[in-house]
């Protein structure tokens, strides 16, 4: 049969498969051929927003009899069971638009056999208009119970519908056409399809075994997990589901056609006892949700994420996907490209009460200026003047992205089982641009996991990408280390912070903590709260928004898990 067509000038809905969308795409028409059946475009289907019914059969006001809307339901259900779509279409209100859809129903699914069987008076179904005039058209809704099989299936698909009766101009009774008619969860801006489906794990625990349901920063996001293998076809089953065309809704699964390779308990590396303290810590620096935190524990030997936290604990994954300025804690990071270029801690380097970068004037958290100090004291009392001056003298405009991204792998794209995102460093065109990035100001944008992944290359000496899913294949890696003198040289100003400058309080008590703090101004909007430290194989980064100096409020949370420490 040949193919007739016109179009309004609208574009077509996109379809996956091959066959029709039923779903509300575009409202270009085109009939083909299918076996003596006219196939439309399934979102001219649905709305009913094509051609209207040609001839004198229209819908008239009140309502059709018991009896006549059960001769045209029974006829109607009996048609389509058979196959005779065009006769089922003329049984509605809309052929053209019920013998599109119902082709795309045999077309999407394939089933083998449909078998709709009549029932008797029912309620409306939800969102049914509601006719208030009394000339009005009235429909009588009668149920119906379907039953589809599949090849392959070990049972058949069944549901119960509703088919709203309207009453015609001839004196009979028509199926008032709508998406619900196919199913009832199905509406305008909905697709019924046939989609791989994936069993879900039967349950995700922590890198003991232990249960991870109850945390709230987890909520949600161990639904991930429990998809398993998704993606892989050969674990794949098949099942009939109704996706939402915009991506908003997450799709329904109706039913399981052919069962998917099941899925053992997964293990994840988090550790339930880091990730109590690290719910409570944002938790007790959030101050009752007049601010938001978040906060991340990693092993360095590995990489293994082994808390992440964030509050509130219904909002955005900050830890992970967070962008903002993260202040000096990025010290951490032109300390190493400066301590290759040539400065050592014991390298004097004035500390002067003000400087200019960026156009801007940039001072202290202290007011004096302090001329006597050494890079280790620039360093553990994070003098952001001498970092600029310094850096301004010693570094190039790329010297911090270049050394962020070789040796402490920022900037790389890190798969890490969860959506993150992956800190941006621009390259700015000129030495003056690059001077806010070297104390963690400027364009940089970057998160808590990042930041506890610096402190922990740090301790390792070599980035590990953080995971939560060991056994990943397709983890970033750096290009290179630091030197060992360097990396010595480091450590040590890591030490100093803890020792003898910013971090001294807040650390109190803990031993062996390896720190830096930071205080990152964002748009002229207060000062966030950062922090960033290691103690033996654990390290930890927390941020809290509007908390002030890094000491104050971030370093607090970090303290509850460097207090535990890495048990294994």
């Amino acid at each position: 049969m040949g193919a007739i067509g016109h179009c309004r000038g609208y574009t077509v809905g996109d379809t996956v498969h091959k066959g029709v969308k039923i779903g509300i795409g575009g409202v270009c028409v085109a009939m083909l051929g299918v076996g003596g059946y006219g196939a439309y475009n399934i979102a001219t289907a649905l709305t009913g927003d094509g051609d209207k019914p040609k001839g004198p059969r229209t819908v008239v006001a009140g309502s059709p009899t018991q009896e006549q809307a059960a001769e045209a339901a029974k006829a109607f259900l009996a048609a389509w069971s058979k196959g005779d779509l065009e006769a089922a279409g003329k049984e509605t209100d809309r052929p053209d638009a019920a013998d599109a859809a119902l082709a795309a129903f045999r077309s999407k699914l394939k089933p083998t056999a449909v078998t709709m069987t009549p029932g008797g008076p029912t309620a409306a179904p939800a969102g049914a208009p509601v006719q208030s005039s009394a000339n009005a058209a009235q429909a009588v809704n009668l149920s119906f119970s379907a039953k589809v099989e599949f090849a392959g299936s070990g049972k058949p698909w069944t549901y119960s519908g509703v088919l709203p009766m309207v009453k015609m101009s001839d004196g009979r009774a028509a199926v008032q056409w709508g998406p619900a008619v196919v199913h009832p969860h199905l509406a305008v801006g909905k697709t019924l399809d046939v989609k791989p489906v994936f069993a879900q794990a039967a349950q995700v625990t922590d890198r003991k075994g232990r249960q991870l349901t109850g945390f709230p920063s987890l909520l949600g996001l161990l639904d991930v997990f429990k998809q398993g293998t998704a993606g892989d076809p050969a674990d794949a089953g098949s099942g009939v589901v109704i996706s939402d065309d915009a991506g908003k809704a997450k799709p329904e699964q109706l039913f399981v056609i052919t069962e998917p390779k099941p899925v053992p308990s997964l293990k994840l590396t988090l550790d339930a006892t880091l990730q109590k303290a690290a719910e409570d810590a944002v938790k007790e620096q959030a101050k009752a949700g007049t601010h938001k935190a978040s906060l991340v524990a990693i092993e360095p030997s590995t990489g293994n994420v082994l808390a992440f936290a964030n509050a509130p604990a219904d909002g955005q994954n900050r830890a992970f996907v967070g962008g903002t300025a993260p202040g000096s804690t990025m010290k951490v990071v032109t300390g190493a490209a400066l301590l290759e270029a040539g400065v050592t801690p014991q390298t004097p380097i004035a500390c002067p009460a003000s400087t200019t970068a960026g156009g801007q004037q940039v001072s202290n958290d202290f007011p004096e200026a302090h001329p006597e100090f050494t890079f280790r004291q620039d360093f553990a009392q994070s003098c952001n003047t001498a970092f600029i001056n310094t850096g301004h003298d010693r570094l190039q405009a790329d010297s911090l992205p270049k050394i962020a991204k070789e040796v402490f792998g920022l900037g790389l794209v890190w798969h890490t089982g969860l959506p993150a995102f992956d800190t941006d460093i621009p390259v700015p065109s000129n030495i003056n641009g690059a001077l806010p990035e070297f104390i963690g100001q400027g364009a940089i944008r970057t998160n808590p996991l990042a930041m506890a992944s610096v402190s922990a290359t740090v301790q390792s000496g070599i980035f590990r990408q953080p995971v939560l899913v060991t056994g990943k294949t397709d983890v970033a890696k750096a290009s290179r280390t630091l030197d060992p003198k360097v990396l010595a040289d480091l450590r040590s100003l890591m030490r100093a912070v803890v020792t003898e400058g910013t971090a001294r309080e807040p650390m109190a008590g803990i031993s062996d903590v390896y720190a830096k703090t930071g205080t990152a101004e964002v748009d002229g909007k207060g000062t966030n709260s950062w922090f960033t430290a290691y103690r033996g194989d654990l390290a930890v980064s927390a941020e809290v928004e509007g908390g002030g100096h890094g000491s104050q409020a971030a370093a607090p949370a970090a303290a509850k898990l460097l207090r535990i420490g890495n048990g294994g």
